[in-house]
């Protein structure tokens, strides 16, 4: 047994929609059709110079040299689909359509397989794709020529097993209205340089640019050590994304938030936009009246 390390893309695209074929169709039909698409994926593959690892039930895996060959094959997967898995039927038309992840990094390959988390992160990429969605890693977006980066946007951030910390989620975008719509609202809409100040006690910081992430806790190590017994020691972190801020829960017993026009929110185990200016507390209510409050102001 021989195993050689590599770097590639692994792509997983899963036909969606194959329950309601099967139900239309009746088996033979919809094996039939399911077969059909599966061969045209793996001809997509075939002329983007990619290499088809396997088949599993009504989704491939298959790996390319380069991002752009994986991306650029992505979108012509789903554009191929879209015009050509269509079965009319008396009750109207019957589509096929495919989800897509992919991601960039390292892979061991063993015997015409490929393992690694690379796998494991291109294959939860595939799980968070919608229907006709590319879903990819801001890693791999990095990586990309300068004529693919614009079609990606940033839509998420997300855990993925096996991994410390989330990480960056991104669309490609390969339908053409959409790209053109996305390229003109980045146009229209570039985020400023923000920045969000966080107050405990004499100490302040701030989220911006240049210091993308704080993290709040009991720690001593924490970027802002709050003295709140209910606090976890890595309790919350706040981070700078596309020129907006999200608090991003990590503890056991929650974070409070409460913005200065009244309105309170609970976050645990999740993360969510923050903005305006307000209050934070470090896992205990505000009906509690705590005195180890964090003071935060976006600008």
């Amino acid at each position: 047994m021989t195993s050689k390390n590599s770097v590639l893309a692994v792509l997983f695209a899963d036909i969606s929609g194959s329950t309601r074929i099967f139900e239309t169709l009746g088996d033979e039909a919809a094996r039939h059709k399911i077969a059909k698409c599966l061969d045209l994926l793996g001809e997509v593959v075939a002329a983007h110079k990619g290499t088809l690892i396997k088949t599993i039930g009504d989704e491939i895996m298959c790996t390319f040299t380069a991002a752009d060959e994986a991306a650029l094959a992505a979108c012509e997967m789903q554009s191929s689909v879209e015009e050509a898995a269509t079965e009319y039927t008396a009750s109207g038309p019957l589509s096929l359509r495919v989800r897509v992840g992919l991601h960039y990094g390292p892979v061991m390959l063993e015997n015409d397989d490929v393992f690694g988390d690379t796998v494991n992160v291109a294959a939860r990429m595939a799980s968070l794709a919608k229907a006709g969605q590319i879903i990819t890693t801001q890693q791999t977006v990095d990586v990309l020529s300068p004529q693919q980066r614009p079609n990606a946007r940033l839509v998420d951030r997300a855990p993925v097993k096996g991994k410390k910390d989330s990480i960056d989620i991104c669309e490609i975008l390969w339908q053409q209205e959409d790209v053109t719509r996305f390229a003109a609202s980045t146009l229209l809409t570039s985020p400023g340089e923000s920045q969000m100040h966080l107050v405990y006690r004499d100490r302040t910081v701030s989220v911006n640019m240049d210091r993308s992430s704080v993290v709040l806790g009991r720690s001593v190590n924490a970027d802002l050590a709050v003295e709140e017994t209910l606090a976890s020691r890595q309790h919350a972190k706040i981070e700078y994304r596309r020129g907006k801020f999200y608090l991003i829960d990590q503890s056991t017993n929650g974070t409070y938030v409460r913005t200065d026009d009244g309105v309170e929110s609970f976050i645990r185990r999740e993360e969510a936009p923050i903005a305006g200016s307000g209050v934070i507390s470090l896992g205990k209510p505000f009906k509690q009246n705590p005195s180890e409050i964090v003071r935060f102001r976006a600008e």
